[in-house]
Formats: C-alpha cells, sequence, structure tokens
C-alpha cells in the first residue's frame, strides 16, 4: 500500500515537473517569436477638445485604411508633452495649442518639417438647459450671480483651454470675484463633464464639445469673444519615432485636407489663418 503511495506521488510530481517544463518552453518560445510588425500602426496623442470631432474624422480614415490599426488617447496637451518627452510610444501629437508641438521640436523629437497648424479652437460659457443662469444675456457677468458656487475650467497648469479660460476671465474683469468657485478639471472634457453633471453650475468649455450631440442637447452656451483670451491655434506633430512614418503623414494630410475642413467647422472649429 505504502508503495502504491508512493508511486502515486512520484507520478504526481513528474507530472506537475512536465506542466512546469511545457510552460517553460512557452515562455522561451513567446521570447524568439518575432516582434509584431511596426507597420499599419497609428497611435495619436489628441487633446480633449478634439474627442468627438476626431472621432468622427477617424471614421472615414479607417476605411480608407482597413488594414491600419488606429488608436487614440485624449487628454490635456500639457500632459502628453511631459510623456512624449520620457518617450512615450504615440506617433501623432494633436495639441490644443502650438508651443506643445514647437517644444517637441527644441528637444529633436520631431520628424522634419512635422509641425502643422490644423485649427484654431474657441471658449463658451455652458450651462445645463435648465439652468437659470442667463448666459446668452449677461455673459461673463452671468458668473458673479449669487446662485453660482462652482466654475469649472481646465486646470491653466497643463491645459491650454484651461489657461485661457482663465485669461478671458482677468480680461473680463470678473477673476477675482469668482476665484474662490473654481474647480479645475484634468482637460477641458473632464470640465464638461463637472458642468454636464451638476458638480459645477457653470463650465468653461471647448466650443467643439458644447456643439457635440449630447452637450448640444443638454444645455445652452454663450461664445467668449475671441478678444478675450490668446488666439487658440491648435497644432499638431509627427514624431520621429513613428512606427508608421507613411500612415502618420497619411493621417495628417487627412486631417488638413478640404474633406475634413467641413467636419471641424461643424464642431466650431476655424481654419488656421483665418
Amino acid at each position: 500500500m505504502k508503495k502504491l503511495v508512493r508511486n502515486a506521488f512520484l507520478l504526481g510530481v513528474l507530472i506537475i515537473l512536465g506542466a512546469g517544463f511545457v510552460a517553460g518552453m512557452g515562455v522561451a518560445a513567446a521570447a524568439d517569436a518575432p516582434p509584431p510588425s511596426r507597420t499599419n500602426t497609428l497611435r495619436i496623442a489628441a487633446a480633449a477638445d478634439l474627442k468627438f470631432a476626431l472621432d468622427e474624422l477617424l471614421k472615414d480614415f479607417r476605411a480608407r485604411h482597413p488594414d491600419a490599426r488606429v488608436e487614440v488617447t485624449y487628454g490635456a496637451s500639457g500632459n502628453f508633452l511631459a510623456q512624449l518627452s520620457q518617450g512615450a510610444p504615440f506617433d501623432v501629437f494633436l495639441s490644443a495649442d502650438m508651443s506643445y508641438p514647437r517644444k517637441l521640436v527644441e528637444q529633436g523629437l520631431v520628424a522634419p518639417d512635422g509641425v502643422f497648424p490644423y485649427a484654431v479652437g474657441h471658449l463658451v460659457l455652458w450651462v445645463p438647459r435648465d439652468s437659470p443662469l442667463p448666459v446668452e444675456k449677461l455673459g461673463m457677468k452671468a458668473l458673479l450671480e449669487p446662485g453660482v458656487r462652482h466654475i469649472a475650467i481646465a486646470n491653466p497648469q497643463h491645459a491650454p483651454y484651461g489657461r485661457a479660460a482663465e485669461a478671458a476671465l482677468k480680461s473680463q474683469g470678473v477673476h477675482d470675484a469668482i476665484k474662490d468657485k473654481l474647480v479645475l478639471g484634468e482637460n477641458v472634457a473632464q470640465t464638461a463633464q463637472f458642468a454636464q453633471s451638476g458638480a459645477a453650475d457653470v463650465g468653461i468649455i471647448a466650443l467643439s464639445l458644447a456643439l457635440a450631440p449630447a452637450m448640444k442637447a443638454q444645455g445652452r452656451y454663450w461664445e467668449v469673444p475671441t478678444s478675450a483670451y490668446p488666439r487658440m491655434e491648435q497644432g499638431g506633430a509627427l514624431l520621429k519615432k513613428a512606427q508608421d512614418p507613411e500612415l502618420a503623414r497619411r493621417f495628417r494630410d487627412a486631417l488638413l485636407g478640404p474633406q475634413s475642413r467641413p467636419l471641424l467647422e461643424r464642431y466650431g472649429f476655424t481654419a488656421p489663418g483665418k
């Protein structure tokens, strides 16, 4: 009986060791396998104000390049600058300003002639449709109404739309009166979410987000005069280490092409130079 138990135990050990050996072979095989192809992949780091416009534009781009794998990450332009400076694996950077792409040029991270302007953005004051705030009538002065407790803007430290909102508040003479009511979003899309969810009474956000279907149906807005803040010319960069430089250039050409202009204008962007 003891012999049978000992034999069963040894058999179990052999099975476990055999399984470990097979698993080890699997690891070795994976290590020896060739790396995946670097072509037909496009990774885009895009400013949050582009969320809806770019998603729509990429439907056509993907249809024209069915073999391409296109990935988009949205966020604050300043955060992307920091990530790209540390080697983040993106092929194209679409910033909400021109200064961040130019800083990447200074760091030697951009392909030759790889910086390009693609649009001019605009600011609005956005409130839910049932809000009592008459933003269309009062404009920035609506922020001084006693019922306003929280005002959402993007973080000026790393979001160009946050810097523009802060500049507009100052130029319109209301910043000092409402600065303690400011709620900072990580990026302009999160700022819009604060206003949309009721976490803030009003949001100073990108016109492109106010014109997105959900936001447009649920709210009202007043467009901040462009004279109230520095011109928001938005620019992109083709990264020198792009996995598929040709695909990155095709995307840039599609973004700047005549077929994309009506779409961008529908989301409130104006063409560079206008």
